[in-house]
C-alpha cells in the first residue's frame, strides 16, 4: 500500500518542546487519535473508529487518517490505550500496518483487543504488551502510570502523563461513580497524589459537558430496568451499545430477577462478554443464550439484548424492526428498549427505528420517558471536581464537538484554570516551554475502510461515490474515425438522474451532444481531452435547471 499520498508536511518545531496533536476527536465524537511529542519522541494515545458517515455514502467504519505520524514513525514509540471503547482502540486492528510500534494496554482492554484481532484474521501479526495497572510503564522520555476511572466498561484509565517538561493529565472517558457495576471505582487518592505533584495540563473528555450536575450511577439504571420488565408481560427487547458491559449486566441481572431468559443478539455482544468472562468481569455461571435457542419459551420468559441502537441499517435492531429477524418477531403486546444515548448525527436513523417500530404497535421506551440510560462521561460537577483535584496550568478539551469543547473550556475557566485552549482535529499544540498555545496546523483527515484497504475521504474513489450518489452518473461511447478525423457515433446511458426513465429525453440529449460536437468540425473533436471538455460544457448546461452535476464517464474509440 502507498502510504504517502500527500506532500510531506516538514515540521521541525517539534524536535525540541513538549507537545500535543489531536488528529481524530477533538471537533467531533468518536475516532480518537492523540499525540504527544517530547523533543522529537512521539506516543500515541488511544485510536479509535467512528461508524456509518452519512456525509459519505457507503461509509461504515471511519478512520483518522494518520498520515502525520505515519511520516515520523521512525520516532514513534508507542501506542497506549485507555480503554477497550471502539472509538479508542477499533483503529488499530487498520492502522497498525502503517505505525508498527508497540502496544501497550491494561489486561481488560488487551484481551478485547486481541478478540477483535482474531475475529479478523490478524491476532498472529500485531503483539499487544499488557500493563499491570499498578505498574508505569516508561518509553523514551515519557513516564506513563494508569489511574483507573469510571467509565461504562472495565478498566478506564486516565493516564497520568510525567516528561522532563512537566506532568500531563490524559483523562480518557470518565465519570466519578462510587458505586460501579463492572470494575473499581476511581481511584482517588492516586488523583490526588498526582495533582499535588503539580500539573502541566489536563487533557481531557468533553461528551457531557453541556450537562448540568453530575452523570448518574448505573445501580439507578439497574433498578429501573427492574421494575419496567417486571410490569411487562410480553417479549422484551433491550438494546444497547455493546462495549457497554455495565449495561449488559444491569439488564440481565433485571431478566433473571424476573424469569427471563437472556439471548444475544449480535456478534459484538458475544465478544463482550466472553472478554469479561476470561478476564473475571462476569461470572461463568450466568447462562446466556443464543436467539434460536429460546425459541420454545412463552412471551413473558423471554428477554433479547439487541445490537443497533444507533438505527444501524445491518444491526439486530433494525431487522427485528423491519421483520426480516429469522428467530424473533414483535407484536403489540411486547416492549422494546433503547438503553442508550443517542450519538450526534444518528438522529436520523434512530427516529426512523423508533417509526418502524411504532408501526408494529410495540411499547417503546427511551431515556427520554424512563430512567433507562446514564452516560458513562463526566457532566459538569464532576468536571468541577476534576479541577479542583488536578489544579492543571493548560486545560485542552478533546473528546467533542465545538459545542461540546466550548463549554467544557468555559468549565475550566470558571475553575480559574490559566490557560485553556480550544483545539481542533490537527491543530499542533505547544505543552512547553513558553506560552502554550496552538503553534501549527496539520494535516488531518479520515478515511472510510472497505474490504482490505483504507480510502481517504479526498481521494479520487469517495470524490466520485459522493458526487454519483448525489448528483448521478452519465455514461458517453464516442466513436470517432481517425482519417479523416470525423464523428461516426455517439451514445449515452444515465444512471441516478431525472431523464433516466424517459427514453425520449436521453435520445434528445444524445442528438443534442452529437450536433454539438459536428457543429465545430474537425476542432471539437481532435484528441479526447477536447471531446471531454466540449462535451461537459454542454451537459453542465443542460441539467443545471435540475441542480445537479451528474459524474461523467468516457468511452472514446478511434476506428
Amino acid at each position: 500500500m502507498n502510504s504517502i499520498r500527500y506532500p510531506k508536511f516538514e515540521n521541525e518545531l517539534t524536535n525540541e518542546g513538549l507537545w500535543f496533536l489531536p488528529l481524530g476527536g477533538a471537533g467531533e465524537i468518536g475516532m480518537n487519535l492523540n499525540l504527544y511529542c517530547c523533543d522529537g519522541d512521539w506516543i500515541i494515545v488511544d485510536l479509535g473508529v467512528t461508524f456509518n458517515d452519512y456525509r459519505m455514502p457507503g461509509a461504515e467504519i471511519i478512520l483518522p487518517d494518520p498520515m502525520f505520524i505515519e511520516e515520523r514513525r521512525d520516532a514513534l514509540l508507542a501506542i497506549v490505550l485507555t480503554h477497550a471503547h471502539e472509538d479508542h482502540i477499533g483503529a488499530v486492528a487498520y492502522l497498525w500496518e502503517r505505525l508498527r510500534c508497540p502496544i501497550y494496554a491494561t489486561p481488560f482492554t488487551a484481551s478485547f483487543l486481541r478478540h477483535k484481532l482474531y475475529d479478523i484474521g490478524k491476532i498472529d501479526e500485531i503483539e499487544i504488551t499488557e500493563i499491570n495497572i499498578s505498574k508505569k510503564l516508561i518509553v523514551g522520555p515519557f513516564e506513563v502510570e494508569f489511574i483507573n476511572l469510571t467509565h461504562s466498561i472495565p478498566e478506564p484509565n486516565g493516564l497520568a502523563i510525567s516528561t522532563p517538561y512537566g506532568n500531563i493529565f490524559h483523562t480518557g472517558d470518565w465519570k466519578f461513580d462510587d458505586n460501579p457495576l463492572v470494575g473499581e471505582a476511581s481511584d482517588m487518592k492516586k488523583l490526588n497524589d498526582f495533582g499535588n505533584k503539580g500539573v502541566l495540563a489536563l487533557i481531557g473528555d468533553s461528551t457531557n459537558s453541556l450537562t448540568s450536575g453530575k452523570s448518574g450511577s448505573e445501580n439507578d439504571v439497574k433498578e429501573s430496568l427492574l421494575n419496567i420488565i417486571s410490569s411487562e408481560n410480553g417479549k422484551v427487547v433491550v438494546s444497547c451499545f455493546a462495549s457497554n458491559l455495565a449495561r449488559i449486566k444491569s439488564i440481565i441481572d433485571a431478566a433473571h430477577k424476573n424469569d427471563r431468559e437472556v439471548a444475544l443478539v449480535g456478534r459484538s455482544l458475544w465478544r463482550i462478554i466472553n472478554v469479561a468472562r476470561e478476564t473475571g468481569y462476569l461470572d461463568n455461571s450466568i447462562k446466556l443464550y443464543e436467539a434460536e435457542e429460546l425459541s420454545s419459551l412463552t412471551s413473558k420468559n423471554l428477554l433479547y439484548i439487541c445490537t443497533g441502537s444507533q438505527g444501524e441499517p445491518r444491526a439486530a435492531l433494525t431487522r427485528i424492526a423491519e421483520g426480516k429477524h429469522p428467530y424473533i418477531s414483535l407484536c403489540e403486546e411486547d416492549t422494546v428498549i433503547f438503553s442508550s444515548r443517542i450519538i450526534p448525527g444518528n438522529e436520523k436513523p434512530i427516529f426512523a427505528l423508533y417509526n418502524k417500530f411504532a408501526r408494529l404497535d410495540v411499547k417503546l421506551i427511551t431515556s427520554k420517558s424512563n430512567m433507562v440510560h446514564v452516560s458513562g462521561h463526566p457532566a459538569q460537577e464532576e468536571l468541577k471536581e476534576m479541577y479542583s483535584i488536578i489544579k492543571p496550568n493548560i486545560s485542552i478539551p478533546i473528546h467533542g464537538e465545538q459545542i461540546h469543547l466550548k463549554s467544557h473550556l468555559k468549565i475550566a475557566q470558571n475553575c480559574k484554570v490559566p490557560n485553556c485552549i480550544l483545539v481542533e482535529n490537527g491543530m499542533l499544540t505547544l505543552l512547553a516551554p513558553g506560552i502554550p498555545g496552538v503553534k501549527e496546523q496539520v494535516f488531518n483527515g479520515r478515511m472510510s475502510w472497505e474490504g482490505d484497504r483504507a480510502l481517504p475521504y479526498t481521494g479520487l474513489v469517495l470524490k466520485e461515490r459522493k458526487k454519483l450518489h448525489y448528483n448521478g452518473l452519465i455514461f458517453i461511447t464516442v466513436l470517432i474515425k481517425k482519417k479523416p478525423i470525423s464523428l461516426i457515433d455517439l451514445k449515452i446511458s444515465v444512471i441516478s438522474l431525472p431523464i433516466q426513465d424517459d427514453e425520449n429525453e436521453i435520445v434528445r440529449l444524445e442528438t443534442n451532444i452529437f450536433n454539438y460536437l459536428l457543429s465545430g468540425g474537425e476542432a471539437m473533436i481532435i484528441d479526447d481531452k477536447t471531446i471531454q471538455a466540449n462535451i461537459n460544457r454542454l451537459i453542465k448546461k443542460t441539467f443545471y435547471e435540475y441542480k445537479v452535476r451528474p459524474l461523467v464517464k468516457y468511452h472514446i474509440f478511434r476506428d
